[in-house]
């Protein structure tokens, strides 16, 4: 009885297959996290074919990424109630049709349409993807199976550039969202044979009006960014934009808070943990994707690279993050450090390699590969441990709609980075060409130039943009960074003494979160939703695959 029961606790409780469930899931995430940075990339043929300004390219970017952002919490709650698998499939599907549009849009606006279509299937994926993960693995191998989810989302974001620049080098611009509808289907008939179906069968109804109230606000706020420095930041439509998006924001956060089923409960926030974790995710999604945004028009614009170069030029970012993600280099890390000193440390890597680009690689590619290096090895410590501590903080039983908040983070900072940084460089380019501020896009300016002189100044204003617009970003990332590790450090000394000794506590440690449909005792969150009284959620409902 003793070696049997022995036997049992040392035994993986997970999912027979969860190992080839995870590569599935995480095909699936590749295909979407591609597309989040494999625009960046064709932005020189856009502006040449499509004649697409540089707004137009921001909205290209952030059509996409406002939409997922918009809809991840109201799908993590479909997912939840309705089935992952179901959702997984669902999103994979509009995936795939809305890349069919996107590679075939004749017009900006047409691009802008499909993208923001893109990004309803992208919502789905996002939510889907980490939520099965959370359910098919159990406490024990759960950290490092989110560490392998996150390598494959590092390995997406900065390939982007890559795999974007070799299919620009052979096919034309639609090409790089046509090569998503081979994987979708790919990853599609793998859903259906191996993943199993789970969900909380009364989980919480959808709050369309949350979805539609947090996406509205997101945009007005992106939209007032990327207007500022194209009508004046004290203009009409700006001021008015701004005023709109954070009423609107305003509006959603009172709505959430009155309603017994929200979208986003508010009650998370009284968790440091949490709170420490969204910081320092929303900021390192801006300095990155802000960064990256940035770093391929100028090495394209600026040095003269073509597109698959450019891709190569950044792929040491990726190749850093999986090598020390692979090799458990996070993990091992997080045992002995602690998360809040492993997420201080990785941000403030990602910031110096922000900075390391700013400052040496003005001039040349030299300085931009140590950045882009000390860049990924930042990010292969900081996101596996933000996204852990993001999902330990919330009920297992909501996990969709714990992926859906870290997902809408992650998004929300993307386009972010985009507006923020791409603003700063717009407002710096014209303040230093004056003459060029008219010009909607660096090779419009650069057309418009009357001599070689003028050239050379109009390229040494847009390289001195770039560089203030990433210090911009360094700065944010490392104030993200310490107000991470502070909150989470704050959260686990209030949480120690009132830890029980008992097994079952504490996400981090070898007992891992509560069992699916079992009380959670995680502090913040969970009390509300778990007083006396209080209605129980039922277990998940896990079956096999068809």
């Amino acid at each position: 009885m003793t070696a049997t029961t022995a036997a049992n606790r040392t035994a993986p409780s997970g999912h027979p297959q969860r190992w080839l469930i995870l590569g599935v899931i995480c095909l699936a995430q590749l295909t979407v996290l591609l597309d989040n940075t494999v625009l960046s990339v064709a932005i020189p043929s856009l502006t040449r074919e499509l004649h697409a300004s540089t707004a137009d390219i921001q909205w290209m970017i952030n059509a996409y990424s406002l939409v997922q952002s918009g809809l991840l919490l109201t799908a993590g709650n479909a997912a939840d109630r309705y089935g992952r698998k179901r959702m997984l499939v669902a999103g994979l599907a509009v995936f795939g049709i809305g890349s069919l549009a996107a590679g075939l849009a004749g017009t900006s606006a047409q691009l802008i349409a499909a993208r923001a279509g893109m990004g309803i299937g992208g919502a789905l994926l996002m939510t889907t993807t980490l939520a099965v993960v959370v359910q098919i693995f159990d406490d024990t191998e759960r950290v490092k199976a989110i560490a392998l989810w996150s390598t494959v989302s590092s390995l997406g974001f900065a390939a982007g550039p890559l795999v974007g620049g070799a299919m620009l080098d052979h096919f034309w611009w639609g090409a790089i969202f046509l090569i998503n509808i081979p994987v979708a289907a790919i990853g599609l008939f793998a859903v259906v044979a191996l993943v199993p179906e789970s969900r909380n069968p009364q989980g919480d109804r959808p709050d369309l009006l949350g979805a539609l109230l947090s996406t509205i606000g997101m945009t007005a706020v992106v939209y007032a960014i990327i207007s500022g420095p194209e009508h004046g930041w004290s203009s009409a439509e700006v001021r008015g934009a701004a005023i709109t998006g954070s009423l609107v924001l305003g509006g959603f956060v009172l709505w959430e808070l009155r309603i017994p089923y929200p979208m986003l409960d508010m009650h998370f926030f009284r968790d440091r943990r949490f709170v420490g974790a969204v910081a320092g995710a929303v900021l390192v999604a801006f300095g990155m994707t802000g960064s990256l945004f940035l770093l391929t028009q100028h090495l394209q614009f600026v040095l003269g690279y073509g597109p698959l170069d450019a891709g190569l030029r950044t792929a040491p970012l990726a190749l850093t993050v999986v090598a020390l993600n692979l090799t458990g280099v996070g993990a091992r890390l997080v045992a002995k450090l602690g998360t809040p000193a492993v997420i201080a440390t990785g941000m403030t890597l990602v910031s110096a390699g922000l900075a390391a680009i700013a400052v040496l690689g003005s001039h040349g590619y030299g300085g931009m590969l140590a950045g882009l290096v000390v860049m990924g090895a930042g990010v292969a410590l900081s996101m596996p441990a933000m996204a852990n501590a993001i999902m330990s903080a919330i009920p297992p039983e909501k996990a969709g709609v714990g992926a859906g908040i870290n997902g809408t983070l992650a998004e929300f900072g993307n386009g972010l980075g985009v507006a923020v940084l791409g603003a700063v460089l717009n407002s710096r380019f014209a303040a230093l060409v004056p003459a060029a501020a008219g010009a909607v896009s660096l090779p419009a300016a650069l057309a418009g130039a009357g001599s070689a002189g003028e050239r050379s100044r109009i390229e040494e204003a847009f390289a001195s943009g770039l560089e203030t617009s990433q210090l911009v970003g360094a700065a944010a990332v490392l104030a993200g960074g310490l107000l991470a590790a502070a909150l989470l450090r704050r959260a686990e000394r209030r949480a120690a003494p009132q830890a029980p000794s008992g097994p079952g506590r504490g996400s981090d440690g070898p007992q891992g979160p509560p069992a699916p449909g079992t009380e959670s005792d995680v502090p913040g969150p969970s009390a509300p939703l778990r007083g006396p009284g209080a209605p129980q959620a039922p277990a998940d409902v896990t079956k096999p695959s068809a």
